[in-house]
C-alpha cells in the first residue's frame, strides 16, 4: 500500500441531510485505515457515520442553505483544524458545485483547503442535466434525447414527441427543496402527469427536463469511477454493474460487481479527457436494448456512494488516489480485481424483497464481497444504521394510510379540462461552450455559469425513473 501523508487530514463535506449515506462511511474507513486523520460535516453529528471509529470528529451542518451554509462550516472546521492544510472532500452534487464557485473567493475559507485544480464551472456543468445533455450533443457521446419544455403545452407536446412513457428530470435537482415531496427524476406515464409535474415549477428551482425513457434490460445498467490527477491521468479508473439497485430497476446500487465492459469505459474516458475534468468523477450508463449502445445517463463531480466497489487488493481506491495525489505523493494505477462486489445491506434487503429472482452472473465468478455497513474493524455504524432504519421504515408504515388517504381525496377532486396540445419542435441548444451566470430564486445567490437554456424557469418532478438511477446522495 502506497505511503500516506498522515500529517494532512481530510474533511468530508456534505449538504445532503440523508443519515443514511453509505458513501460518507465507506469514504471515513478508507481513509481512517490508512492513518488520515478524518474530519465530518454531515446533516447530524448523531447519524450513524459519527459512530465510525475512523472518524476523528464529526461537526455539525450549518442550518443554512447554499454557499453561504459551506463557506460558514469551511471556517469552522479551518478554525478547529488551527489553519493546518487539509484535503477536501465534496460528498455531493450541491456541495461539489458551491466549492467549484467558492474555491475562486480571494481569501475566502475553501483557499485554505486542498483541492483538485479542477476547471473552473466544470462541476457546474455536468452536474447539471440539462448542460449535460448539450455537452453530450457537442461531444458526440450517447445521451437520451432530451428536451426543455418552455411551458405546460410544450411539455405535453413534447412528452408526446418523446414516446410515453417518459422521464421528466430536474435540470438541478439539489436545488429541490426539502418536504415539498418533489424527486429528481420521475418516471410520468401519460401527458396528464407531465402537466402535473409542470404545474410545480416554482417550488423546483431549476428547470424541467424531458428525457426519452431507455427501459431497462439485463445487464444493462453500469458505471465508471475514476480519479483524473492534477496531469489529467487516470490511472485509478475502473467500470462495474449494477446487479441490484432499489427502487428495484431505477435507483441507487444495491449490489453491485466490478466487471470489464471496454464499451462504458471508452467512452468515459474520452469524456473527461475532452473536458479536461480533474478529482473523483462518477457516470452512470444505460444500455438501449434495441441498438445495444451505451448511453451516458448522469456525470456526477465527485464519489459514487459505491466507489468502495473499485478497491484493490491493495486498498487502493479513488478517495485514497485524491489524497495522494493532493500531498504529492505518487499514485499508484488500479489493479484491476474483477468479481469483486459490494453491497448496501438495507437496500439489497428491499431489492430482494421486490424482485427475488436471481441476477446474472455472466461476467465473472463472484469475489470479495465488501458491505456499506458492517465491517468486522469497525461494526457500531452498522449497529446504528439497523436503529435508525428500523425507525425510519417504521414512519413510513405509519404514514401509509395517511398517504392513501389523501391520494384517495385527490382522486375524487375534479380535474379542470386540459387545452389542446400543440405541437412544439425542439428546441436549438446554445453554443453549448458559452456560459453565464444565472440567478436561482429558489437559492438567492449566485451559482456558477451555465448554458442558457438550463436557465429557464424551473420545472416539476416526483415518482421514479428506471432512466436514471435516483440521486445517491
Amino acid at each position: 500500500m502506497p505511503l500516506f501523508d498522515t500529517r494532512v487530514a481530510a474533511v468530508l463535506l456534505r449538504l445532503d441531510r440523508n443519515p443514511f449515506h453509505h458513501g460518507t462511511l465507506g469514504a471515513a474507513r478508507s481513509l481512517g485505515r490508512a492513518g488520515v486523520p478524518v474530519h465530518v460535516v454531515a446533516g447530524d453529528p448523531a447519524e450513524p457515520v459519527a459512530r465510525s471509529r475512523y472518524v476523528r470528529r464529526c461537526h455539525a451542518r450549518p442550518a443554512g442553505e447554499g454557499l453561504a451554509a459551506v463557506r460558514e462550516a469551511l471556517a469552522g472546521v479551518a478554525g478547529a483544524l488551527g489553519g493546518e492544510p487539509a484535503v477536501l472532500l465534496p460528498l455531493d452534487d450541491a456541495t461539489a458545485v458551491a466549492l467549484d464557485e467558492l474555491r475562486r473567493e480571494p481569501g475566502g475559507p475553501a483557499r485554505r483547503f486542498l483541492l483538485p485544480d479542477q476547471p473552473p464551472g466544470l462541476a457546474a456543468l455536468v452536474a447539471d442535466k440539462a448542460a449535460l445533455a448539450a455537452t453530450c450533443r457537442r461531444l458526440g457521446v450517447p445521451h437520451p434525447r432530451t428536451l426543455v419544455p418552455a411551458d405546460a403545452d410544450e411539455a405535453a407536446s413534447m412528452a408526446a414527441d418523446l414516446g410515453l412513457p417518459v422521464v421528466a428530470k430536474w435540470s438541478r435537482p439539489w436545488l429541490l427543496p426539502p418536504g415539498t415531496g418533489l424527486r429528481s427524476t420521475v418516471l410520468a406515464r401519460s401527458v396528464r402527469q407531465v402537466r402535473d409535474l409542470y404545474a410545480r415549477v416554482a417550488q423546483a428551482g431549476s428547470p424541467l427536463l424531458l428525457q426519452r425513457y431507455l427501459p431497462a434490460s439485463r445487464d444493462g445498467d453500469w458505471f465508471f469511477h475514476a480519479y483524473c490527477d492534477s496531469a489529467g491521468a487516470c490511472g485509478v479508473a475502473a467500470t462495474g454493474r449494477k446487479v441490484r439497485s432499489w427502487p428495484d430497476g431505477a435507483g441507487l446500487t444495491a449490489v453491485g460487481a466490478w466487471a470489464p465492459n471496454p464499451d462504458v469505459e471508452r467512452p468515459a474516458r474520452d469524456l473527461v479527457a475532452a473536458l479536461g475534468y480533474r478529482g473523483i468523477a462518477d457516470l452512470d450508463f444505460r444500455r438501449d436494448p434495441e441498438t445495444g449502445t451505451y448511453h451516458l445517463l448522469d456525470f456526477n463531480p465527485r464519489p459514487g456512494a459505491q466507489f468502495r466497489l473499485f478497491a484493490d487488493p491493495w486498498g487502493l481506491d479513488v478517495v485514497r488516489a485524491l489524497h495522494l495525489d493532493l500531498t504529492g505523493r505518487a499514485v499508484p494505477d488500479l489493479v484491476r480485481s474483477y468479481g469483486r462486489r459490494f453491497a448496501v445491506e438495507n437496500y439489497a434487503a428491499l431489492s430482494l424483497l421486490a424482485s427475488p429472482r436471481p441476477r446474472s452472473r455472466r461476467h465473472g465468478a463472484s469475489g470479495v464481497l465488501e458491505t456499506a455497513w458492517y465491517a468486522a474493524d469497525d461494526p457500531a455504524p452498522a449497529f446504528a444504521m439497523a436503529r435508525a432504519w428500523a425507525g425510519h421504515l417504521a414512519r413510513r408504515a405509519w404514514m401509509a394510510p395517511q398517504r392513501a388517504w389523501r391520494s384517495q381525496e385527490g382522486a375524487r377532486t375534479p380535474i379542470p379540462a386540459q387545452p389542446a396540445i400543440r405541437t412544439a419542435e425542439p428546441r436549438r441548444d446554445p453554443a453549448p461552450g458559452r456560459h453565464h451566470d444565472s440567478q436561482d430564486p429558489a437559492a438567492g445567490h449566485r451559482r456558477p455559469g451555465l448554458p442558457p437554456h438550463a436557465a429557464r424557469p424551473p420545472g416539476p418532478a416526483s415518482p421514479q425513473n428506471p432512466s436514471a438511477p435516483t440521486p445517491r446522495r
